[in-house]
């Protein structure tokens, strides 16, 4: 596909916050091959931090959730996004959401999936189509690049976090007296994705006495905090509750710490993101499909099954991973970062 020197191009990857987060590598790859280009990326409300104020973007249209439940709303999207003179759209998650946003915004060339992952109405509403040969969202979605002649890119993310949530994040570590710094992470967006808080305090307090770590439990909801002290209360002094943050000080948060242990939701990809060292467990989702991206990931059971069963399964997968697991995990970390050291 011929492609100017500033194409006009818009992504479109509308959740959800951990999925956009993989996404992140197709911007920053359009933007280091076409210096020039204008590049947005449509994406919903809920999702959108994690995105807004990216460096390799020229524009984020944010829209509300079930935009596309309604004629009147399909159409005050279209004469929000057909302004920007769109040439080319990406649609990188597979939906017809995805895919229409494309359209609706006047994009000639619109690339999509083929096969599987071009899900609903997107192979019609898409007109390249790309069959993808990896099955991780980051490298499945930098497959569609390739009719812009952009093949095998390097991955970078360049999370956006703001100045003042790193400043922040840099005095909270100082309040911490200990050379290594571990964040759990216990929330999950299903319950099946949910590891056990009496493992989670059992794990901080291995990484304590082996290694002189100190845990701090992030959370979000009030149920998330309600498993966040379980955890401190099953750490043996080990482990302490971490202060209420928005996205922002969550990744600046995580970004100081030498550890990372969650299951798959948003800030697992955060912390990829942002460089910790990192362990996904996994019993709901695949790793090969949505793991840490590079990074370590457990699983020892898989829910099969629907997407709506496994969304409403309980954690019987995740349970097949064991406080051993992990902490061997730790482990295998630890001796790398030891050779590395000696190196």
């Amino acid at each position: 596909m011929e492609t100017t020197g500033a194409p006009r191009i818009l992504i479109s990857r509308m959740s959800a916050i951990g999925d956009s987060i993989l996404t992140l590598p197709v911007a920053c790859a359009i933007r280091e091959n076409f210096p020039d280009a204008f590049i947005g990326w449509v994406i919903e409300k809920k999702a959108a931090p994690m995105v807004r104020g990216h460096q390799a973007l020229d524009a984020v249209i944010e829209l509300e959730r079930g935009w596309f439940t309604s004629p009147k709303r399909m159409r005050e999207t279209r004469s929000t996004l057909r302004p920007y003179n769109f040439e080319i759209s990406i649609d990188c998650q597979g939906l017809t959401k995805s895919a229409l946003a494309g359209y609706l915004s006047g994009a000639k060339r619109r690339i999509g999936f083929a096969g599987k992952h071009g899900g609903e109405i997107s192979r019609v509403l898409n007109n390249i189509k790309i069959p993808p040969v990896f099955s991780h969202i980051t490298d499945r979605s930098l497959e569609l690049l390739i009719p812009l002649d952009i093949h095998s890119p390097k991955v970078q993310w360049k999370l956006p976090l703001s100045p003042a949530s790193r400043t922040w994040a840099a005095r909270w570590r100082r309040t911490i007296p200990a050379t290594r710094l571990a964040v759990l992470n216990p929330g999950a967006t299903w319950a099946s994705k949910a590891w056990e808080p009496d493992r989670f305090g059992q794990t901080a307090k291995y990484a304590a006495d082996k290694f002189g770590y100190r845990s701090v439990v992030v959370w979000g909801t009030f149920e998330e905090r309600l498993m966040a002290e379980q955890i401190v209360a099953h750490s043996g002094g080990a482990a302490t509750l971490a202060p209420d943050t928005d996205l922002h000080h969550l990744g600046a948060l995580i970004e100081q710490a030498d550890l990372f242990i969650s299951g798959d939701t948003g800030p697992l990809h955060i912390a990829v993101a942002v460089g910790t060292d990192t362990i996904g467990l996994y019993g709901a989702t695949r790793p090969g499909d949505s793991g840490p991206y590079g990074q370590f990931a457990l699983q020892n059971a898989y829910e099969s099954g629907s997407r709506t069963h496994r969304r409403a399964a309980d954690n019987t997968a995740m349970r097949a991973i064991s406080t051993a697991d992990v902490c061997e995990a730790i482990d295998q970390i630890e001796a790398k970062r030891a050779i590395m050291t000696a190196a």
